[in-house]
């Protein structure tokens, strides 16, 4: 094949094309090469992209993928709450996400934890 190409990921050569993605059975990593160049270039800047790899700005509204528990606290954010106009901040303890939440209130999350809606 002349369109073979290799997981960038893992190298494998075993890469197969499967509609718009492609796929690596080694290490199960799928990707587009048309617009992982493009997310590559963005990364490489600046900014916070959440779960899917979406660039977050602040105003945004974001769902949550997955139950929270909130720390020093019986209560839980459960995972499809919905949470609207979130504030991107430096955060050295890896929650780089400022919100409100109803039921709970003000708090911190972790990109890697929610949706862009």
């Amino acid at each position: 094949m002349d369109d073979q190409i290799n997981c960038p990921q893992c190298g494998s050569e075993n890469a197969y094309h499967d509609g718009s993605l492609w796929n690596c059975p080694d290490c199960g990593h799928e990707w587009n090469p048309d617009t992982d160049a493009a997310v590559a270039d963005a990364e490489a800047g600046q900014g916070v992209r959440d779960a899917n790899g979406n660039p977050l700005t602040d105003g945004d509204s974001v769902t949550v993928i997955k139950d929270l528990k909130v720390k020093g606290s019986s209560l839980v954010v459960k995972g499809g709450t919905k949470v609207k106009n979130i504030r991107l901040v430096d955060g050295a303890d890896g929650h780089n996400i400022a919100c409100k939440i109803d039921g709970i209130g003000a708090m911190n999350l972790k990109s890697e934890f929610v949706k862009k809606a």
